[in-house]
């Protein structure tokens, strides 16, 4: 049989088969459409992560991925409901300050999988939840600040004092404690997800106190700590090559074990109500200290050994980190 006869008859069967809808066959001719919607810009920590994996997926080919950032929280539902319209399968962002819009939008597209950051419930049939519950890495990374510090007094500059920051700050308060049981803390919170100059400000006024490490919750702390020559911790995504003299460890989140796990089930046609907090753990690869990089050689050897001895623990389920999501205090006199 000529080639040419070969694939016209090939492409005639596919076509009889779409036609009658041979299951799995149409799936596999399209890509999955995945929309996001986000409150803050693409640069923002938390955002950024979702963003990355999600467009991962896209660059290997198996979504369709569009996404609307700094969407105030009027404009939420709206934004939500046009995607969802517009026939995405799979709708992103993170709903702390519009959960009843959220929600109401899931219940009027019963057949849309929404996978959405919240402090609340997964809510049936389509409404899934996820959360950084990443304060394992933060806890080793509390572990390397105590054994950084001079003065013993650190700063830590969150966003909000919700759940999801209140934990991670809590887990780096313990770490750094179980390395330098003298260790103080100065808390603020900005009431802000982005506003890098009042984070900045606030740090330079813990700076000035004697703080010399800052827990880099928010975007503008580790400016500061650059700015006055102190150390900072990261959280959620490593910034080190932009501070390589400042920023000594950080807490990374990875989104990726999360979206992929939705874009499968979805495609599978068995995405139901869940909570995806779990795979934000370090045993699902969701988060991660991240290498220490320029500051290998400073940290102190014993502060790295037991650093990794901590890691293996808790991947190996000998040790668990607490979750302690109630408001961080200052503990500096």
């Amino acid at each position: 049989m000529s080639l040419r006869r070969h694939l016209i008859i090939r492409s005639v069967a596919i076509a009889a088969a779409l036609a009658v809808g041979a299951p799995g066959l149409a799936l596999a001719q399209a890509k999955l459409k995945v929309a996001a919607v986000y409150t803050v810009p693409f640069e923002q920590q938390w955002v950024g992560r979702i963003h990355k994996a999600l467009k991962a997926a896209e660059a290997r080919g198996e979504i369709e991925y569009t996404a609307t950032e700094n969407v105030a929280n009027a404009d939420y539902e709206r934004v939500m409901r046009e995607y969802a319209t517009a026939g995405n399968q799979l709708i992103l962002g993170e709903v702390f300050g519009v959960e009843a819009a959220a929600r109401k939008v899931a219940k009027d597209f019963p057949k849309t999988a929404f996978l959405m950051g919240s402090s609340l419930k997964p809510q049936a049939p389509n409404f899934s939840v996820f959360d950084n519950y990443i304060q394992e890495p933060a806890y080793l990374s509390g572990m390397v600040a105590g054994g950084m510090t001079k003065s013993n007094k650190i700063g830590m500059v969150g966003g909000f004092p919700i759940p999801e920051v209140n934990r991670l700050m809590n887990a780096f308060m313990a770490g750094a404690k179980e390395t330098n049981p003298k260790v103080e803390f100065s808390v603020s919170f900005i009431n802000s997800w982005f506003d890098p100059p009042k984070a900045k400000e606030a740090a330079f006024a813990m700076i000035d106190k004697g703080a010399d490490v800052m827990y880099a919750e928010r975007f503008g702390v580790s400016d500061a700590a650059k700015e006055k020559g102190k150390l900072a911790i990261g959280n959620v995504i490593n910034t080190q090559d932009k501070y390589p003299d400042t920023v000594v460890a950080s807490a990374l989140w990875n989104f990726e074990p999360s979206a992929d796990r939705a874009i499968k089930l979805v495609k599978e046609g068995k995405f139901t109500a869940e909570d995806y907090g779990p795979y934000s753990m370090m045993k699902h690869k969701g988060s991660e200290l991240a290498p220490l990089g320029t500051f290998e050689a400073k940290v102190p050897a014993d502060i790295v050994a037991k650093v990794k001895a901590k890691q293996a623990d808790i991947l190996a389920g000998k040790t668990t980190v607490k979750v302690d999501d109630s408001q961080p205090k200052s503990t500096a006199k």
